[in-house]
């Protein structure tokens, strides 16, 4: 008997893609799986741990995976779940673990994707390349002079 097995999604280094290229279902398992992280910084905090240790904490795990990957698969959230997301930030801000002045996951990501397009709009002073340099010998075949 031949069975088919059909996908809905696909999972690559931690990011679910979707067959329809959305990466809703990305959104909503990293915002259960920080939900629970913020669920345990609660329990941190109600056992006496100081504040600036537990927004330490929510940076150093939540923020981290809340802008997971955001550079690559930011053009595929919805203005659903970027809304999603932002939403999540403000719970951590009502809890006091991500203060005001933080910037919000838009900023994160924008700030993320800045070395990305220096390197794209780089202009070297310097050739990126070393000189040629033309030798007299020739121990295999080169598709350059570098």
């Amino acid at each position: 008997m031949y069975f088919r097995h059909h996908t809905e999604s696909l999972k690559i280094l931690g990011v679910t893609i979707t067959g329809k290229m959305s990466v809703s279902e990305h959104v909503r398992s990293v915002i259960n799986s920080c939900a629970q992280t913020i669920y345990s910084i609660r329990i941190l905090r109600s056992r006496g741990m100081d504040d600036a240790q537990l927004q330490l904490i929510y940076r150093a795990v939540v923020i981290a995976e809340l802008t997971y990957a955001s550079s690559s698969c930011w053009g595929f959230t919805s203005a659903c779940d970027r809304q999603r997301l932002e939403a999540f930030l403000r719970r951590g801000r009502r809890y006091g673990l991500y203060p005001a002045d933080q910037p919000t996951i838009a900023q994160l990501v924008e700030a993320d994707d800045t070395p990305f397009n220096n390197i794209r709009q780089f202009t070297p002073h310097s050739p990126p390349l070393p000189k040629q340099i033309d030798y007299c010998y020739s121990l295999r075949p080169r598709y350059h002079n570098f």
